[in-house]
Formats: structure tokens, C-alpha cells, sequence
């Protein structure tokens, strides 16, 4: 079973490297864990993230089927992220919407879009058992 100690991994393609980090580490203030010529290693929130570099990017994304981010628990992390994407003027693929506002599942989120068009997706739950 998986515990705090552990990280999740998710592998990503990725046109370019410094553009990649630019986003990732200057833009959303993720922690460059490490660099090699066709790799970036990143600390996304706890979990791990690996941008490779690849012509296997999507040039015209759809949210669905893919997409990777966060569920915060705490609002006020949900916020800050937004406030600082705004700041930094990071690419809105989905400005902030609500969803589901009438059902238990109730939740605000919006989407990012990094310079290879992966979509990252953040949000928080009115009710957090609904977080999974």
C-alpha cells in the first residue's frame, strides 16, 4: 500500500526542455529534481513528474481522455495556484469553472495548458469524501 514516503510517477512528452521547465519549475513552482539531455525529473506536488523530450507531443490536446493534476483538499491551496497562475501568466486551456454545483460532487476547477499542450487539470471539492 502506498504511503507518504511514497511518490507517483507519471512520464510526459514534451517539445522542449527549457521550455518545460520554464513552466513547470518557474511558472507553477514545482522543484527541478534533476536534468539530463532528454529528461527533466520534477517534484509536481509530492508526486513525480518526468518530462521527456519527444516529437510524440499532442498539438491540439481535448481534456478527455488525458490529462494529470491536482485535487487540493485545502481550498486555500486551490486559490493560490490559481492567483499564482494568473500572476505568472501561465496558459489557460479552461479558465476557472464550477461543476456538478448542484450534486454532492460539487467542485471548482480549472485547466492549465504547458508549452507541449499537456493539460493539467486543478481542483477542490466542496465535500472532500468526494475526492476520490
Amino acid at each position: 500500500m502506498r504511503t507518504t514516503h511514497d511518490a507517483f510517477h507519471l512520464a510526459i512528452p514534451v517539445a522542449d526542455l527549457d521550455e518545460a521547465q520554464d513552466f513547470y519549475v518557474t511558472g507553477l513552482g514545482c522543484k527541478l529534481a534533476r536534468r539530463y539531455d532528454d529528461r527533466i525529473t520534477l517534484d509536481f506536488f509530492g508526486d513525480q513528474v518526468v518530462c521527456h523530450l519527444s516529437e510524440l507531443w499532442d498539438r491540439e490536446p481535448q481534456l478527455y481522455p488525458r490529462h494529470f493534476g491536482v485535487t487540493f483538499a485545502d481550498r486555500g491551496d486551490f486559490d493560490r495556484l490559481l492567483r499564482l497562475a494568473r500572476a505568472r501568466g501561465l496558459k489557460f486551456f479552461a479558465e476557472p469553472f464550477r461543476r456538478f454545483d448542484d450534486r454532492v460532487e460539487a467542485h471548482d476547477t480549472f485547466v492549465l495548458a504547458d508549452p507541449s499542450q499537456n493539460l493539467l487539470e486543478f481542483k477542490h471539492y466542496d465535500d472532500p469524501r468526494m475526492m476520490y
